[in-house]
């Protein structure tokens, strides 16, 4: 075991890293391809400078059927081409009501804690409109607090409706929702599992049935069918894969 434990601590150890190396630190969109390569969402990148695409990863889901070249060619035209009418004046006002709730931040670092998500329709050449879930976070602000840069996330929304606006903060138990109708934040506290109702959602993630997952705990299937019940009441969905979905987006599991 000790043979082990030393190989595997020390096998790939670097004793010192060169000046000239820790320049490549500056190069960040080699960390973003690196996590693009890893991660089963989309990934972009946003200079807010430019107002264009600096990264598209190679994922169909926000690609739409085009090529990373062919979006990073079209920048935020990308969005009037492959957005309806509709979705693109919710993106409006979901922009201005996040960049409103930024500049209201009184310390400039502690804007790199939130991350806003919403869901919007879109098209591309698809045969009808995807409900997609958009998440950003920033990457790095300019000298005033703006927002410079931002890390973006795409995945198949679990939703049913466009919108769905949410502010979160990185160790947080709260977080805020855009109320649509009236454009103001409604601070919330986040959905809380107790131990069982996480180790029912742990071991559905696995693959595992409920007459598995009763298996597992030691219980009975009835039980475990009343764990999913308050699951979906406390999380507000209707089948376990929409449980799940929500679990992972707010860091639940």
């Amino acid at each position: 075991m000790e043979n082990e434990k030393h190989s595997l601590l020390n096998r790939n150890k670097i004793k010192a890293v060169a000046e000239e190396d820790k320049l490549q630190l500056s190069n960040y969109l080699e960390v973003v391809k690196s996590f693009a390569k890893i991660a089963y969402q989309s990934v972009y990148v946003i200079d807010y400078e430019k107002m264009k695409f600096e990264y598209v990863s190679d994922n169909p889901l926000f690609l739409c059927g085009y090529s990373s070249e062919e979006v990073l060619e079209m920048g935020y035209e990308f969005y009037f081409k492959n957005v309806s009418k509709e979705d693109l004046l919710l993106l409006n006002v979901i922009n201005n009501a996040g960049f409103d709730f930024y500049d209201k931040l009184p310390n400039n670092e502690e804007r790199k804690l939130y991350s806003i998500s919403y869901d919007f329709h879109l098209k591309g050449k698809y045969n009808k409109p995807i409900l997609s879930s958009h998440k950003l976070t920033p990457l790095f602000l300019d000298q005033k607090g703006a927002v410079w840069k931002s890390l973006c996330l795409v995945s198949v929304s679990h939703n049913k409706n466009a919108g769905n606006v949410i502010i979160n903060k990185e160790g947080s138990t709260f977080f805020w929702e855009l109320d649509l109708e009236n454009e103001v934040w409604v601070i919330k506290e986040k959905s809380k599992l107790k131990d069982k109702e996480q180790e029912v959602l742990r071991l559905y993630a696995q693959g595992l049935t409920i007459n598995q997952i009763a298996e597992k705990m030691f219980v009975s299937p009835d039980t475990i069918k009343y764990y999913r019940r308050k699951i979906f009441q406390i999380f507000d969905v209707k089948n376990f894969a929409e449980a799940l979905s929500f679990a992972i987006d707010n860091k639940i599991i």
